[in-house]
């Protein structure tokens, strides 16, 4: 960044995207909002090792009279059902079924799909939250119904559970599922990072995911880091569950959409994590790993910054080299924890790396260390 142009919102923060079939889409949005983005794909989507599963699901939906209820979840899945279903030349039979049922659309991508095949949907959440769709088929008489379900990448068993206890066959259509990343190192080492409070925010687009991303980690430290210094924002309550139950706290848009988990993300770690600081030269405000001041940009190692965010969160009031130690030092890499010479040494090179406002921390005689803006 160049002095005298305005800092994106997420200057200075760093982004973890464990996304992989929107992976490029989420990060160039972040990207145009200032952030850094390190990206680890959890899992990967693959094709049915056995298209004869998915063979069956459609020989199951054309039985009899065909199904009652359809529901498509996403776009791609329901695109590549239609596809394997014209190969095997029943494209034809498959969607004048559909045309005869009651079809709901879990979001307009997957809306999207349908009427691409000449198909129009009954029912859409605005929520794009599959709890809502089945909230939505609940309130019919289910009994004797077939109501047929296009997976999307896992299957859908507490979903398909609760029609079946409401009287309903249920058909699941298996278009694709997740594999293991094509990366599992790059999953690790993004969980590393996470662990030492590197990574300011996690993205998630699904609950596989966050699942896949705390099995690849030392999952206490990187819950740990979770529940305070890294912020977790999913796309939707259901994409929420594991961390939930984890008792990892996360917040989500109202709508599911990766715009709108970006506009989240960005209003939640500014609100979080940023910190104006009044100082006798002016006000700077640290944001993440970065320093602004007026139009200019003063990126921190992460170490230092760790040290100036633990400084800015009591202004101007002393930390004693032990209370640093306890707030920075955290994580894997600080076992054991080190002594204190390690805070005096980070301290220095904070006060290298802020330049000309390397006078902002003081040392105070025999007490530790304090910031030197107004309280």
């Amino acid at each position: 960044m160049t002095a005298g142009t305005t800092p994106e919102p997420l200057t200075g923060f760093t982004v973890g995207v464990t996304a992989d079939r929107r992976r490029d889409e989420l990060t160039a949005l972040l990207q145009r909002r200032g952030a850094s983005v390190v990206t680890a794909p959890a899992l990967r989507i693959v094709p049915l090792a056995d298209d004869r599963l998915l063979y069956r699901a459609t020989e199951a939906c054309l039985a009899g009279g065909g199904p009652d209820f359809v529901v498509a979840t996403t776009g791609v899945g329901w695109r590549g059902w239609m596809s394997a279903a014209e190969d095997w030349g029943l494209g034809t039979a498959l969607a004048s079924a559909c045309r005869k049922a009651v079809v709901i659309s879990r979001g307009p991508k997957a809306a999207g799909a349908l009427r691409a095949c000449g198909l129009r949907e009954s029912h859409a959440p605005d929520s794009e939250a599959l709890d809502d769709v089945l909230t939505w088929l609940l309130q019919h008489d289910l009994q004797g119904k077939r109501v047929v379900v296009q997976e999307h990448g896992a299957p859908l068993e507490e979903f398909s559970a609760a029609l079946r206890a409401r009287g309903a066959s249920v058909v699941a259509a298996p278009v694709y599922r997740w594999g293991p990343p094509e990366d599992p190192e790059a999953l690790r080492r993004l969980a590393e990072q996470t662990a030492r409070r590197e990574i300011h925010a996690l993205p998630f687009t699904s609950a596989p995911a966050i699942e896949a991303f705390l099995a690849a980690s030392e999952r206490a430290d990187v819950l740990d880091a979770l529940r305070g210094d890294v912020l977790p924002v999913c796309i939707g309550s259901i994409c929420a569950r594991p961390l939930l139950a984890a008792g990892v706290p996360c917040v989500w848009p109202e709508r599911g959409r990766l715009g709108a988990l970006v506009r989240t993300l960005v209003r939640e770690l500014t609100g979080r994590f940023r910190r104006e600081l009044a100082t006798p030269d002016g006000n700077l405000v640290l944001q993440g790993s970065a320093v602004l001041a007026g139009g200019t940009a003063l990126q921190l190692p992460p170490l230092p910054a760790a040290v100036l965010r633990a400084l800015a969160e009591r202004p101007g009031a002393v930390l004693s080299r032990a209370d640093l130690l306890r707030r920075v030092w955290t994580g894997p890499q600080a076992r054991p924890l080190p002594d204190e010479h390690a805070v005096e040494a980070a301290v220095a090179r904070l006060r290298t790396a802020l330049g000309p406002h390397g006078d902002l921390v003081r040392t105070v005689t025999k007490r530790g260390y304090r910031l030197a803006v107004a309280p």
